[in-house]
């Protein structure tokens, strides 16, 4: 997503509220019709700040929340160039709105689309309120200064609150968004200390704020049984029979489409609770199933497919750089290494689920998503309905990681509520929130690496076997060209080849990155170990050569890797005992430089513990919120753990053998190590973090593992290697 521009026609909406208060906004972007010189009689507030005679301070956070924090960032931004207490402020989520730009939770994208235009929107209001306090005192503007929720003029000791000059600054021409004045980094009272997040109390309490927690008056609850196979149709179902069971209400047969993504074939059933539907649906419902093509695919037949294919030709060419075949021929030193890594689900604590309403001409939905833009496109589409018809409540998400950035659970509760005519809530159990994900996609990469006499790494070459929908790459199963070492090393190739799959795919935390990472700084650690070298110094060198890969700032990286290893005593590790070793990567992904250390122990039977993980960071010149920012990067690198660890979707005849966390283990609290962060300050535009930092625990964890047992790990999940040493 691109950075808002805020433009000299960029706007503050500015309207009176009954009793006096004032009602603060931005439309980013708007046409230039709307310029007309009486147009603010007709404007329709868009809010993010609202103030209240009695000094009540409400700040709209626009972004869907799943967790990362956003719903406390944003307004941050805001309150801090509205000059007014963080206490005072009381934080509301906005629903989809077009009058918002950028609703969305995806891409670590927040903090850089919004980290001007939200703090310009609190500084216009507050030199609205010292305009109209300057015209009330008949002093010049430069005169008039503000702290802490008042407006002050110092030279006659006069002051007001902000609530007494609501009406005032109300009527004060908005000034051009893009021209307002903003606080320099030393003015800042609340960007850049610690803030809590907003709705810790709620959390902690248990209070209703999650998707699965909302209710109606009248609701029904409904579950939804689709093919285990994936595109799977339903032939027939035995519904009067499901009918018949206490509490159902409905009972019927879903068409569905081709979109792997949207809405699926399946049955609905509606009850008075959610109890009698599963109920229903577990103990009565027979579905007779036409499977499609998808039935006889498994992994074993992937992983087969993928060694057939790396020994043909790639298919397509991903990046040339010099000649490889020649380098590689003529090396001292070579190394050849297969890396494969699963598909995996998200597994969000919270199921998928959904409160829909047909009221007439229109429905109205109360949904936890990452993308409510995109669910109102798939909603729309599929049922053929407009937008004008469609209210979309944004409600927290108990996790996300990239699962809702698909809205098929949304347009399967409004296609039930749909036939029913009531209120209905939709609740995926855990298993179908495992075996109908958008997987994060396997691969399989079949590597080839050169180092010199010297040391330095001269060939590289790596056919990247993946997926396919049809004749499209499956989603997320992608490479660009330019991950690290691309750009680089003098003699560098990548090519790739798809095998066809009907798995559904989709992003996950850091997509891409989180794999392919493992590949990369694994196997580069695998060349810097054939050289003989220190594996940060084998990469520093590669650091400082002259690079050409898109995005990436070699300093940068050089700099968060040096940190990494100082703060982690990286030079001390070969006092470390047996059977405990430091493994190190980094990655550039979503802006954001990240560099991990872990440090493991693995016992003579196989049994892996990590023992703590350092990681170093830089996303610029200000950390937003420094408690904040720990705990993502923190959350960051013991979600690559976990993933590393034990986490795995196979499948088989086409079903997914995975069902609950029985048998896809998360990160337990007795694995979850100490996670050391540090930041590194650059003048660079501040960027987001929620992503970054995973993708090199995971590579750090397995060449820590190398480094304690000599055994090199070249796929994933850890749970299926024989790790015991003696």
């Amino acid at each position: 997503m691109s950075p808002i521009t805020l433009t000299r026609r960029s706007f503050l909406r500015v309207t009176t509220l009954a009793g006096g208060g004032m009602l603060l906004g931005t439309r980013l972007p708007f046409s230039s019709d709307v310029l007309a010189a009486d147009s603010l009689l007709d404007f329709e507030p868009n809010a993010f700040i609202r103030i209240t005679p009695d000094d009540l301070v409400t700040i709209i956070a626009k972004n869907p929340e799943i967790g990362q924090g956003v719903q406390t960032m944003l307004p941050m931004l805001i309150a801090d160039e509205l000059d007014v207490p963080w206490a005072s402020v009381t934080v509301e989520q906005a629903g989809l709105d077009s009058r918002f730009s950028g609703q969305v939770a995806g891409g670590s994208n927040a903090t850089p689309s919004n980290w001007e235009p939200m703090r310009r929107v609190g500084a216009a209001a507050r030199l609205m309120l010292r305009t109209a306090a300057a015209e009330q005192w008949g002093v010049p503007l430069a005169q008039v200064e503000t702290e802490a929720g008042r407006v002050l003029h110092r030279a006659s000791g006069r002051s007001l609150r902000y609530g007494e000059l609501t009406e005032a600054a109300a009527a004060v021409p908005a000034p051009e968004l893009d021209s307002v004045p903003l606080k320099s980094a030393a003015e800042f009272t609340i960007i850049g200390t610690p803030v809590r997040n907003v709705a810790n109390r709620d959390i902690v309490t248990g209070a209703p704020i999650f998707g699965i927690d909302f209710t109606l008056p009248g609701m029904l609850y409904a579950v939804f049984q689709k093919c285990p196979v994936f595109g799977g149709t339903v032939v027939s179902a035995n519904l009067d029979a499901v009918r018949a069971v206490a509490g159902v209400r409905h009972a019927f047969v879903v068409e569905g489409g081709d979109d792997l993504r949207g809405l699926m074939s399946g049955v609905a059933i509606v009850a008075e609770s959610w109890w009698a539907a599963q109920k229903a649906r577990r103990d009565v419902l027979e579905v007779v199933w036409d499977e499609g093509s998808m039935a006889d695919h498994s992994s074993a037949g992937f992983a087969a497919e993928a060694e057939r294919l790396s020994t043909q030709p790639g298919q397509r060419e991903i990046r040339a750089d010099g000649d490889a075949a020649a380098a590689l021929a003529g090396a001292a030193r070579t190394v050849e290494a297969a890396y494969a890594y699963p598909f995996i689900s998200h597994a969000p604590l919270e199921p998928q689920n959904c409160t829909a309403h047909w009221q007439g001409e229109r429905l109205e939905i109360w949904a936890p998503t990452q993308t409510p833009g995109s669910g109102m496109g798939l909603v729309t589409r599929t049922l053929g309905v407009d937008e004008s018809q469609v209210t979309i409540h944004l409600l927290r998400c108990g996790g996300g990681f990239g699962r809702r950035l698909s809205n098929d659970y949304m347009v399967e509760a409004a296609r039930i509520a749909r036939e029913v005519g009531a209120p209905v809530k939709l609740v995926w159990t855990r298993e179908d929130d495992m075996r109908h994900d958008h997987y994060r996609p396997g691969g399989f990469h079949f590597l080839r690496g050169a180092v010199s006499d010297a040391g330095e790494l001269t060939a590289w070459h790596d056919h990247f076997v993946s997926y396919a929908h049809g004749e499209r790459a499956a989603p997320s199963s992608t490479m660009s060209g330019r991950e690290f070492p691309g750009g680089f090393v003098p003699a560098f190739r990548t090519e790739t080849s798809v095998i066809p799959v009907g798995v559904p795919t989709g992003a996950m935390r850091a997509p891409g990155s989180n794999a392919l990472c493992f590949v990369m700084q694994g196997f580069i650690d695998e060349l810097a170990h054939a050289a003989g070298r220190d594996p940060v110094q084998f990469r520093l060198d590669l650091l400082a050569r002259t690079g050409e890969q898109q995005g990436l700032d070699a300093e940068r990286m050089a700099g968060v890797l040096r940190m990494v290893a100082d703060r982690s005593g990286w030079a001390d590790r070969e006092a470390l005992p047996r059977g405990t070793g430091m493994g190190v990567a980094f990655h550039y992904s979503h802006r954001g430089y990240f560099a991990v250390v872990v440090q493991a122990t693995v016992s003579r039977t196989g049994a892996v513990g990590v023992d703590r993980a350092w990681v170093a960071g830089d996303v610029g010149s200000q950390i937003i919120n420094p408690l904040n920012a720990e705990h993502q990067a923190q959350g960051a690198v013991l979600e690559g753990i976990s993933h590393a660890l034990g986490q795995e979707i196979t499948i088989e005849r086409g079903r997914v053998a995975q069902s609950n966390f029985h048998d896809y283990p998360l990160l337990r609290l007795t694995q979850a190590a100490p996670v050391e962060v540090f930041f590194r300050i650059t003048d660079n535009s501040p960027t987001g973090l929620g992503e970054p930092a995973l993708p090199p625990a995971i590579p750090a964890l397995t060449n820590a593992i190398f480094a304690a047992t000599g055994t090199r790990v070249r796929s994933l999940p850890l749970s299926k290697h024989d790790l015991s040493w003696s």
